[in-house]
């Protein structure tokens, strides 16, 4: 029933309705001096309290339209009502009526809002009967003499009203266009901060993941080799050592991005696939590389990230997961570049369910407008990509 208001508003609409009180009051009680003599039903006294009351009332809705709509417009009604049983003329505390149409269809409810526009159609009615039909301005009743000025003054009625509260739609309605944008807004800034971080996820898995199979990989081989040659220990540590560098680098490098949002660190690109080759290579992988076509001019910077981190990814299974050598072939087109990864699957893995890695590829293949694919066929499991080229712009 009570809307909530800060405590300036509650300040203004009380101070205002004060004032609005006062010159009421005084509007009524000239009326009073100038009517008290033909008074004879009621006494003069009760004639004062009754038309003090009315335009407390009156003030009253005015200090509590924004506050409460519906109540405001309830005892907006119940003043008025008052009134014309008293057969008082309309005077200034009537004005209140504007402000009570318009706060309910600024402010009120559904059902308020609703009732705000029934009850400026009926007001507009209400006041027309009741100046010709009124005991005390009926000047002969309505006639069909009379009938037109009465259709005028029911349009001119229910224009004042109707202006009231169709002000208070427009706000309203401006007041929802105002919220929905800010909702929107901060869905959308909400979306782009989950897209960071899937992005950024999706790195840290890509780098980490594919880390730690080399680094698996050379320390089972360096503990084989450990007992019969020294040498390739050595080797192996070597290798572990330098990719844990880089892998740590490469997770500082994420992390100052959670940090720094605006930060454009360096992605890798083709340039960095030679060294991603030799990385895999010196994990004992039997790593074959074909390349045809090449591609004719330097690719955009997303499809070579994309290229990059799908073979990282496909790369880290066939460590995890495959047996004997590893095909790689790349077809760079005019138009798109096409990848697939083939590895043979030991004998105990089988096909393993989907996990985080096969969902990243294929979001990096649709981020990158492309397709991707990863299945086994006859023991052989296989990542397939296209991806369009773009312009290296």
């Amino acid at each position: 029933m009570f809307r909530p208001l800060q405590r300036y508003q509650i300040v203004v609409d009380a101070s205002v309705a004060a004032v609005f009180f006062l010159i009421a009051a005084s509007v009524e009680l000239d009326v009073i001096r100038g009517t008290i003599g033909s008074t004879t039903v009621l006494g003069a006294p009760l004639v004062i309290l009754l038309s003090v009351l009315i335009a407390l009332m009156f003030s009253v809705a005015l200090a509590i339209r924004r506050l409460s709509p519906g109540l405001a417009l309830a005892l907006a009604w119940a003043a008025a009502a008052m009134q014309m049983s008293l057969g008082r003329p309309p005077s200034f505390a009537d004005l209140a009526i504007f402000g009570v149409l318009y706060a309910t269809a600024a402010y009120g409810t559904t059902r308020v809002y609703r009732a705000g526009l029934a009850s400026a159609l009926a007001g507009a009615i209400v006041i027309t009967l009741y100046l010709f039909l009124g005991p005390t301005f009926a000047a002969g009743g309505l006639t069909w003499r009379s009938l037109p000025i009465a259709f005028v003054m029911l349009i001119a009625a229910a224009f004042a009203l109707g202006l009231s509260w169709t002000l208070g739609a427009l706000v309203r309605t401006a007041v929802r266009a105002r919220e929905n944008r800010r909702a929107q807004q901060r869905a959308e800034q909400e979306a782009a901060v989950e897209q960071e971080r899937v992005r950024i996820a999706r790195d840290m898995h890509d780098v980490v993941a594919h880390s730690l199979a080399v680094v698996i990989a050379q320390a089972d081989g360096a503990r084989y080799a450990a007992a019969s040659d020294p040498a390739v220990a050595a080797d192996a540590l070597t290798t572990i050592s330098a990719t844990a560098r880089s892998a740590l680098a490469d997770v500082r490098q994420l992390l100052g991005r959670l940090r720094h949002s605006q930060d454009d660190a360096p992605q890798p690109g083709l340039a960095d696939l030679e060294a991603l080759y030799a990385q895999v290579r010196r994990s004992g992988v039997d790593l074959r590389v074909t390349v045809d076509p090449a591609p004719s001019s330097p690719p955009a910077a997303g499809a070579q990230l994309a290229v990059y981190r799908i073979l990282q990814e496909a790369l880290t299974n066939a460590l995890r997961h495959g047996a004997g050598p590893v095909e790689v072939q790349l077809a760079w087109h005019p138009d798109r570049v096409e990848l697939a990864v083939r590895n043979a699957l030991l004998p105990s893995s089988g096909v393993a369910a989907p996990g985080h890695g096969l969902i990243g590829m294929r979001e990096r293949a649709q981020l990158a407008g492309g397709t991707l694919t990863a299945e086994a066929h006859d023991g052989v499991f296989v990542v397939s990509a296209t991806l369009p080229v773009g312009d290296a712009r």
